[in-house]
């Protein structure tokens, strides 16, 4: 397995947005698809030993991603994804939220826009993620809940699918 020849995770001086850059060893079209189809994202998208679980998934303007990361105890932590745009396969923006299992917004947790973009570059592709949210305290919220930490892991998971499509 080849590592990625580019990795940065920051926060911007504005204090609201992260900024992602990950490289990875995989075409364009190939990791597209595993951003935008439901049976590739479970595969990498929680971090160990959390799995990835998709109830449904739209990926359209004004679609929805309904799915829950299952802890190793059995435990189910809901979230929703709301698409508000999509370029296939050069970018995506789309608003998360934590949610219920019906996909009731939960108001306590904080929600970010994402935007995804993918460029290729050769036979790799280079991934910038930046997700704003609307406050600072819901950015540092978030990174005390281990955003960092837990996005890590789940490219790292991402590394290792490719390698196998």
């Amino acid at each position: 397995m080849s590592l990625p020849r580019h990795f940065s995770f920051s926060v911007d001086d504005s204090g609201r947005a992260i900024r992602v850059e990950r490289e990875f060893d995989a075409p364009q079209d190939l990791v597209w698809a595993a951003y935008t189809t439901a049976e590739l994202l479970d595969q990498w998208w929680a971090p160990r030993p959390y799995k990835a679980v998709t109830v449904s998934m739209d990926f359209r303007e004004g679609g929805l991603w309904l799915y829950y990361m299952l802890s190793p105890e059995g435990e189910k932590h809901w979230c929703l994804n709301h698409y508000h745009r999509i370029e296939a396969p050069n970018m995506f923006q789309s608003l998360d939220a934590f949610c219920n299992e019906q996909g009731e917004i939960n108001e306590a947790f904080p929600r970010a826009e994402w935007h995804a973009t993918f460029a290729p570059s050769g036979e790799r592709t280079m991934v910038t993620i930046v997700t704003t949210y609307d406050s600072t305290e819901d950015l540092e919220t978030v990174l005390k809940m281990g955003m960092q930490e837990g996005l890590t892991m789940a490219l790292n998971n991402l590394d290792e699918l490719l390698q196998t499509l």
